[in-house]
């Protein structure tokens, strides 16, 4: 089943709003010690939750307004389900409210930084592999 046309065109804006959030990590990295370590953990989460929802949209699966990786991932159906660690989707999950909102949880440090954006580039790439190349353009 080809989507159709508009299906497509949302697909390829979610895509092209995770590649922002990538792009965002890769320029506050170029100075690690000076990045605000919070918010490069912010866009690497948000880079895959607007993967996964771009596979959603892919799939016409509707989804709630949630950020939590894992609820995400479970609604895409399993033969297009890209093998995603949960414990990378977990380590993901964590800076969607603790890295934007002040509470009781520690600081973020730059190594945690430099590991959700490795976290995030893998899992991109991964969801990447089983997209549709059409999609991509």
């Amino acid at each position: 089943m080809t989507p159709p046309p508009e299906a497509i065109q949302l697909v390829r804006q979610w895509i092209a709003k995770a590649q922002e959030d990538i792009q965002a990590v890769d320029s506050l990295l170029r100075f690690p010690e000076e990045c605000p370590a919070g918010v490069v953990c912010f866009h690497s989460q948000q880079c895959i939750e607007k993967y996964v929802k771009a596979l959603l949209v892919l799939h016409s699966i509707p989804f709630p307004k949630t950020h939590d990786l894992i609820d995400l991932l479970r609604l895409v159906p399993m033969k297009a389900r890209p093998a995603l660690p949960q414990t990378d989707l977990a380590l993901l999950n964590r800076y969607a409210v603790e890295s934007r909102y002040p509470g009781d949880w520690g600081v973020i440090t730059t190594e945690e930084a430099l590991e959700a954006a490795a976290v995030a580039r893998r899992l991109r790439e991964a969801i990447q592999r089983i997209l549709p190349q059409d999609v991509l353009q």
